[in-house]
């Protein structure tokens, strides 16, 4: 049992909006992948250290998929919300959606799985405050991320 208080996930959620400039697009007039993975990083550090109240390394990416392109001057609208938490690491999904904002036609475009560790003042890591799991998904998506964790330090 954590002696940190739990905190709610709706505390921690993070959202991002960014605008397709040409320095963030490849030749083909769409954004980097690498670009999104920047941004979907930031995203999740920002949940993470909302979450931890410290500051937050990355550690591990789990899942990247990208679906559908977005193009120079449209938007590309990025959540990170917190799903899982450890002694002093954190499961956060990010989902990104292409918007035109011409049209008003929205896609999704990525979704992404980071683990962040808390660091203390030494930059070792330190403990999290537990997420408050309110619902039955809440709890499951805690033990499905429980096990991927043993699966990831599994492969050490």
């Amino acid at each position: 049992m954590s002696a940190l208080p739990a905190r709610r996930r709706a505390a921690s959620l993070t959202e991002m909006v960014e605008y397709v400039l040409p320095q963030h697009a490849n030749v083909a007039g769409t954004v980097f992948g690498g670009q999104i993975m920047a941004w979907v990083d930031l995203c999740a550090a920002i949940c993470a250290q909302r979450h931890a109240g410290r500051p937050c390394v990355t550690a591990f990416v789990d899942d990247i998929l990208f679906k559908r392109p977005v193009r120079v001057g449209q938007v590309v609208r990025l959540r990170a919300e917190l799903i899982a938490t450890f002694r002093t690491s954190m499961e956060i999904d990010v989902s990104v959606t292409g918007e035109d904002t011409l049209t008003g036609e929205q896609w999704p475009t990525l979704e992404a799985r980071v683990v962040f560790v808390a660091m203390d003042d030494d930059r070792k890591p330190a403990p999290v405050p537990p997420l408050l799991l309110e619902t039955p998904e809440d709890h499951r998506a805690q033990a499905a991320a429980e096990e991927r964790r043993k699966a990831r330090l599994a492969k050490r």
